[in-house]
């Protein structure tokens, strides 16, 4: 199976059982990144992550007053 990364545009050659090319095949929006690609993201990801500066998700708080709106029901 012939892939594409998606950032750099290299294509690679997959084995067609591999687990790799078969979640490609069924699901049609995952990307594939080569490897020179995803050790570049994973490196610069994980300097980030020791500035402090950097948070992977955001805590988010319920807005009560939705949990307070009537329903009709009521």
């Amino acid at each position: 199976m012939d892939v594409k990364c998606v950032i750099c545009d290299q294509v690679e050659q997959l084995k067609d059982d591999s687990i790799e090319a078969k979640k490609l095949r069924n699901r049609r929006m995952r990307m594939y990144l080569c490897s020179t690609c995803d050790e570049r993201i994973a490196k610069k990801t994980k300097e980030r992550h020791t500035t402090g500066d950097f948070h992977l998700y955001k805590n988010k708080s319920l807005n009560k007053s939705i949990l307070k709106e009537k329903h009709p029901d009521d």
